[in-house]
């Protein structure tokens, strides 16, 4: 957490306007009251840090004004651009969630690209939904909370499970993970569990992680067509929706060289807010499915919480 200063307040009636600023603003459940950018979409209120406005400055060769880049709230004392979607902005009751850093910039059509001759928006700005609303003033300050991703690793094997064997499947994919959250400075927590390839077992501890909220859950091993093979079909009727795609593309990628790869029933599905994911168990096949899953992860956390990212 870093601790957030508004600098300034600004609202405007019309969109790709310079906004003005104000005593103080009122926020609902569709962004800022009287402001053009409110409404039901996932860009209710944008931000801009001082840090990006004094930057731009020293290029521009003047004094930028408060709400000149069209920004809702003007802050100090967190570089907002290297945020990301999901993490949260506090103001003590006033929440709001971040949905998108910057955005297109539409050049001559807009009013404050002719007057100024250029924009930090479209690469230092950010914008944001509410999830709670109230009034904010320049003075107010709050803090930043990136969001944690909260991860679940299952590994099943009954020999892992007894200690007869070491589990390396379960640590690839962490280790993959790790690698790709701290490549996009995520915050993270994984978890891992082993446990055999024992239905009931499973079943009970898929039931209780999605009661705690994972953003994520994976589970490695029990994929096959053998008689202990149990994991895809414990998971798929716990899934809301099923996502075959990625799968079937993974399947038919690395089927070419060795065609036993059509063999594995893996599986890729949502269950509430959670994105589930049953994988093979061998460390090859790991790391081969999880170079390719880490590529939708993002977009699919996305789209589950409604934030258009296309």
């Amino acid at each position: 957490m870093a601790e957030l200063k508004i600098l300034s307040v600004n609202t405007s009636k019309q969109k790709g306007t310079i906004k003005l600023p104000v005593k103080k603003i009122k926020i609902s459940e569709l962004g800022i009251s009287g402001d053009a950018h409110s409404g039901k979409w996932h860009r209710q209120i944008s931000l801009l840090g001082v840090e990006s406005i004094n930057k731009f400055e020293k290029k521009a060769k003047r004094k930028i004004n408060f709400g000149e880049f069209a920004e809702n709230i003007t802050t100090e004392g967190v570089d907002l651009w290297k945020t990301s979607p999901l993490d949260k902005i506090v103001f003590g009751k006033v929440e709001l969630e971040i949905t998108q850093i910057g955005k297109k910039c539409h050049g001559d059509k807009c009013a404050i690209y002719n007057e100024i001759g250029a924009c930090v928006m479209p690469k230092e700005g950010i914008f944001c939904r509410v999830i709670k609303g109230g009034e904010l003033k320049s003075g107010d300050v709050g803090e930043y909370i990136p969001k944690i991703y909260k991860i679940l690793i299952i590994t099943l094997s009954d020999r892992a499970s007894k200690g007869e064997y070491k589990d390396l499947s379960g640590p690839q994919i962490s280790s993959i993970l790790e690698n790709y959250l701290s490549s996009k400075t995520r915050k993270y927590f994984i978890e891992r569990l082993i446990i055999p390839d024992e239905k009931i077992i499973l079943e009970k501890k898929l039931i209780g992680a999605f009661t705690k909220d994972y953003d994520i859950i994976i589970t490695t091993g029990g994929t096959g067509i053998g008689p202990r093979d149990i994991t895809p079909d414990v998971i798929k009727p716990l899934l809301d929706k099923e996502i075959p795609g990625i799968i079937e593309f993974i399947r038919n990628k690395y089927s070419v060289n060795k065609p036993a790869v059509l063999l594995s029933r893996a599986v890729a599905g949502v269950k509430n807010k959670t994105l589930v994911f049953s994988i093979p168990g061998s460390v090859k096949a790991v790391t081969e499915y999880m170079n390719e899953l880490v590529n939708i992860i993002d977009h699919s956390l996305y789209m589950m919480y409604e934030i258009d990212s296309h």
